[in-house]
């Protein structure tokens, strides 16, 4: 742990700006006044389109200062960059009048006007409703994963000098479809300087990963985070995957917290919340890992066997300890939504203080 200093760890814990209930609804002011109000010290806009969708400079700065003057932090983020999930995502290519890097590079001006020099990427999209591994584009069949990974390898090239120019560190997620072994040599390809990782820390058990390992690997490229949890349950067609509350889940915040306190000291706690459906409408998606499909386990093909043993044991021994009827609920507006994120606030929040108090009391030597 690192040394006692005058200024003790305690980072701010926010909330995703997207999904916090009534968020859509409401607007970027209100989620900063209602998040505030809930306890939260800050708010990750997913991208700066979702702030202004004309990246309009007084908009921008409006939502800035609204910020400041409530004490909260702000950050925000870009989009996918990957060539072939961008089409799905129109805004990015419009932002530049159809010139897709311009609008990149006219993000991150605007993010660099209002001091948002930390921003927010992705590699693809999760795609609803398709049936078991085509949820996750690492599995398409017009285009290899390999092919996707080294175009989004040539698109951050290509985004690196604009990064550098402006003072910006594109932050890659540790999203669904990616494992965390191809993330750090994505970011290690393109620059650290220019690069780094939102480690959002329920999505790698998708990549069939043990929390504790994805967390040793991305700890050093850690810039931004999106804090959940979850739980994975064995069902018929293989391994279930549901958001839960942080600390009801398989995600040990202790170890994850403490590996940051280490090596992102600076860096802001924000938690990303189950959506409400009020928001989102219709059912919630459901994610089933198929780990009986050879081909769904083969692309992993970084992970060893044994971490993906301790991954097994992981899923399996708490599987045991949770009741066989545990689903989740069948509504899940803003109530439920709301109650799930102040439990994670929560939990969160007792977790930092004892990682920080641990820190200042370090243990005395035999």
């Amino acid at each position: 742990m690192p040394e006692t200093t005058e200024a003790p760890w305690s980072p701010r814990i926010g909330v995703d700006g997207r999904k916090f209930p009534g968020a859509v609804r409401g607007g970027c002011h209100d989620t900063l006044v209602r998040a505030q109000r809930e306890g939260f010290g800050g708010v990750f806009f997913r991208t700066l389109l979702d702030m202004s969708p004309t990246l309009d400079d007084g908009e921008l700065r409006e939502i800035r200062d609204h910020a400041d003057e409530l004490g909260m932090y702000l950050e925000a983020g870009l989009g996918k960059v990957n060539p072939f999930a961008t089409p799905e995502t129109p805004e990015l290519r419009a932002a530049g009048d159809g010139d897709i890097l311009l609008g990149f590079r006219r993000m991150m001006e605007a993010g660099a006007r209002i001091g948002c020099v930390e921003l927010w990427a992705a590699t693809t999209n999760y795609q609803v409703g398709y049936p078991g591994k085509f949820v996750w584009d690492r599995f398409r069949t017009d285009v290899t994963w390999r092919e996707q990974l080294a175009a989004t390898r040539r698109f951050l090239a290509r985004l690196r000098p604009i990064a550098l120019d402006l003072g910006i560190h594109i932050n890659l997620e540790t999203h669904e479809e990616i494992t965390s072994f191809e993330l750090v040599e994505l970011v290690e390809a393109t620059g650290p300087d220019v690069c780094g990782i939102v480690f959002d820390t329920a999505n790698p058990l998708q990549r069939l990963e043990h929390p504790r390992s994805t967390t040793d690997r991305v700890a050093p490229y850690v810039r931004q985070t999106q804090l959940k949890d979850c739980s994975i349950t064995p069902v018929r067609d293989g391994l279930r995957f549901d958001l839960t509350p942080c600390g009801d889940g398989l995600v040990d915040f202790g170890y994850v917290l403490a590996a940051l306190a280490r090596t992102a000291p600076a860096v802001n706690l924000t938690i990303e919340n189950q959506e409400s459906r009020a928001d989102f409408p219709g059912p919630a998606p459901v994610t089933v890992l198929p780990i009986r499909d050879a081909d769904f386990v083969g692309s992993h093909s970084d992970l060893t066997v044994p971490e993906f043993a301790a991954f097994t044991g992981l899923v399996y021994g708490r599987a045991l300890e949770r009741s066989q009827d545990a689903v989740p609920p069948a509504r899940f507006g803003d109530a439920e939504a709301m109650a799930a994120v102040r439990r994670s606030l929560d939990h969160v929040t007792k977790v930092r203080d004892r990682v920080a108090a641990a820190a200042r009391c370090p243990a005395v030597p035999a």
